[in-house]
């Protein structure tokens, strides 16, 4: 669709179809706003959520005011776990100002609540960040695979036309037990590799975009017992929504087509998604709505 039915906040009118077991929108920025939009409060964004069963999600802080709203967030919302990490963009910004060891300083101190259980989104984003910035994204990406090694938590990589660096580090550092690559964008061969290093692989909206035939294919790489999925909101609304602002309450026209693709049913995908996102991230300890098998 075009933008048809959204509302006020750039935000479809109408829900989708409930899943039939509830499942994690595992890459959130419910702290994002896209110009134009009204905001969206976060207690809403949780209760629109749930309405279509998707009960849990992991919100994600990259920069320090996202840190600062994730931290509180997590506090406030027994729905939500919390990921934060200083984005691959953010890391040459910061140390050009001399700030990047004060946040870092403060990512570390954050990390250790017990319901931020991501370090991430971290890793390489050649698209934005020009060749000078690069030596200090790699090492930035490597400080963060230290943390998330040291602290016990799993890690969520953002990979933007870098796919060969983000694995070679990933070799050179050892990554962690619970590593996921978050929007994954790599083709058929990279899915290969990554599955066999036992990553996890988090689909978004572009895996149902007319043009994302090579997602598509690389999608069906992935073992069901190494899927996840996300909206990466307000970014990358699935079709037929493209366009829209994105929601987590828009999670099963993703989950439906990855079913699609995959030739399963849409509650073994569920199943399977729910049980590794809980694998991976451990227990929300939250209310659950809707069925659960």
């Amino acid at each position: 669709m075009s933008q048809k039915g959204s509302g006020p906040r750039g935000l479809p009118e109408e829900l989708p179809d409930p899943l039939p077991v509830d499942v994690v929108d595992n890459h959130v920025h419910l702290d994002i706003t896209r110009e134009g939009d009204e905001p969206f409060a976060v207690a809403d964004a949780i209760e629109r959520a749930a309405a279509v069963g998707v009960t849990r999600l992991v919100q994600v802080g990259c920069d320090l005011d996202g840190i600062r709203f994730t931290l509180a967030a997590i506090d406030e919302h027994p729905e939500l776990l919390g990921g934060i990490a200083l984005h691959p963009n953010e890391v040459p910004r910061l140390h050009a100002e001399g700030r990047l060891d004060e946040a870092y300083a403060e990512l570390e101190r954050g990390a250790a609540h017990e319901r931020v259980r991501v370090i991430g989104e971290t890793g390489l984003d050649y698209y934005r960040t020009g060749p000078e910035g690069i030596a200090v994204q790699q090492d930035g990406f490597r400080w963060h695979i230290d943390l998330a090694k040291r602290l016990g938590k799993a890690l969520q990589i953002h990979d933007r036309d870098a796919h060969a660096d983000v694995l070679r580090i990933l070799d050179e550092e050892g990554a962690p037990e619970r590593t996921v690559l978050h929007c994954f964008s790599g083709d058929l061969a990279m899915a290969r590799e990554c599955v066999e290093r036992g990553y996890h692989l988090s689909f978004a909206g572009t895996v149902t975009f007319k043009n994302a035939r090579g997602l598509r294919d690389a999608l069906t790489a992935v073992p069901l017992d190494q899927l996840l999925v996300e909206t990466d909101a307000p970014y990358l609304a699935p079709t037929p929504y493209r366009g829209a602002t994105n929601a987590s309450y828009l999670v099963p026209a993703t989950l439906r087509a990855m079913a699609g693709v995959l030739t399963v049913d849409v509650p073994t995908l569920c199943r399977a998604v729910s049980e590794n996102s809980e694998r991976v991230y451990g227990p929300w300890g939250a209310p659950r709505s809707g069925q659960t098998a």
